[in-house]
């Protein structure tokens, strides 16, 4: 008699909460790589364009200028729609911006298509966040979106070295038309399986008015965070966005692969710092956490300000530290979530979200105006000192949001303290 044939059994489908998870992952790397490009091929595009420093300066950060206009509306918009249609129809916005800056001959063609690429990411973190609060525990959120934006962030990574390669075999303009089609194909994806809510659970859309913002504008908890956002999210951002790009070309007269390896330890050091910062704040007192990686934020940026030159493997260990704190900034998300109930949790993070951006985009800006006021040698490099001003400037306002953060905190003791659920 014949051994009867093992039935093989089918393997379990994949949950469906680790399939957003993944495709949000996939979205936001896209946005991690556009925001950060500016900083290898700058050289590129002042040369091509005729650009002044204060116009660099000024056009990188209307992506963030856009990005933070757009997140009280995108808050409402979530709360009432989900993220499954309000993420990916942002992203259309995107694919039309990546057309025109790769098409762009002028100034002014090239900061438009910077400000829809920045409108059309707008979504992508806020509703990751948004639906991760529907899918997991709520004490899971924090540890979730630090691992989605850690995994995501690599984007930052390809936007270095591998950015400064492509950028020499290919060119710029080739590299954001390729853009076109994988954005594209990432908000279908988002589309086609993001659900807002788990099957056993009811969505109640909240109505579209302005009604929440006033509570959460109301809550001094709420500007403690803020405040903290602007200049940690704001300085990291501009620093690896743009003007850590210029420093190590005028200051340190680095080439343009060298100065992508040094990039990259940003990168490095902001990946490792969203894995563990989500970690960090779901098992200690965030307060505590937050401050003391402020704190150290804070120092790192001396680095810029000091007339020494330190090693290059020294100066790449400063890097890695700071974009290993200045990634905390995900848990000042996580908190403003934990503050308000789950119908206004889309606005609370996207105000919270607006400050962190609205800073990238100030500060980016007005760290070229300060740059730009200094003279530019012959071959259009700026001096030493001109860094130094702009980043002291950063460093200073770094200082006192923590001390705002921790002073406020030692007032109203544990009645004031921020919440992570």
């Amino acid at each position: 008699m014949r051994a009867p044939v093992p039935i093989p059994h089918p393997r379990p489908p994949i949950p469906r909460r680790w399939v957003i998870f993944a495709l949000f992952v996939s979205a936001h790397f896209l946005s991690y790589f556009l925001r950060s490009a500016n900083a290898v091929i700058s050289t590129d595009l002042t040369r091509e364009l005729s650009l002044t420093a204060g116009q660099l300066g000024l056009m990188t950060s209307l992506f963030y200028a856009s990005f933070a206009l757009v997140q009280l509306p995108l808050g409402s918009g979530l709360d009432r729609f989900g993220s499954r249609w309000v993420t990916p129809g942002l992203m259309l916005a995107t694919v039309v911006g990546c057309l025109v800056f790769a098409s762009a001959r002028s100034f002014e063609l090239l900061a438009l298509g910077r400000a829809l690429i920045g409108v059309g990411m707008a979504g992508v973190l806020m509703g990751a966040i948004k639906v991760y609060g529907q899918w997991f525990a709520a004490n899971r959120v924090a540890t979730i979106a630090g691992f989605m934006v850690g995994i995501s962030s690599m984007g930052s990574l390809f936007a270095a070295t591998p950015l400064a390669w492509l950028n020499q075999a290919l060119g710029w303009r080739a590299i954001f038309v390729w853009c076109v089609p994988v954005v594209a194909l990432s908000a279908g994806a988002l589309v086609l399986w993001v659900r807002n809510m788990p099957p056993e659970s009811v969505w109640h859309a909240a109505p579209i008015t302005g009604a929440g913002f006033g509570q959460i504008f109301a809550d001094r908890r709420f500007w403690r965070i803020a405040l903290v956002q602007f200049f940690l999210l704001g300085t990291v951002q501009a620093v690896q966005g743009l003007w850590a790009g210029p420093y190590l070309f005028d200051v340190l007269g680095l080439s343009k692969l060298v100065a992508g390896n040094l990039l990259l330890c940003i990168g490095v050091g902001v990946v490792v710092g969203y894995f563990a910062s989500g970690w960090l704040v779901d098992r200690f007192r965030a307060q505590r956490v937050i401050a003391i990686a402020v704190l150290v934020f804070t120092f790192s940026q001396l680095v810029f300000v000091l007339p020494a030159r330190p090693p290059l493997m020294l100066l790449g260990a400063i890097f890695v530290v700071f974009g290993f704190t200045g990634a905390f900034n995900v848990a000042l998300l996580a908190q403003a979530r934990a503050l308000f109930p789950p119908h206004m949790s889309g606005r609370a993070i996207t105000a919270a979200n607006m400050f962190g951006f609205g800073g990238t985009a100030l500060i980016q800006w007005w760290m070229g105006l300060i740059i730009g006021a200094f003279a530019p040698d012959t071959q259009g490099h700026y001096p030493p000192a001109a860094y130094a001003a702009a980043f002291l400037f950063t460093c200073a306002g770094t200082a006192v949001a923590l001390v705002w953060y921790t002073t406020l905190a030692r007032k109203h003791g544990k009645a004031a303290a921020i919440v992570t659920s």
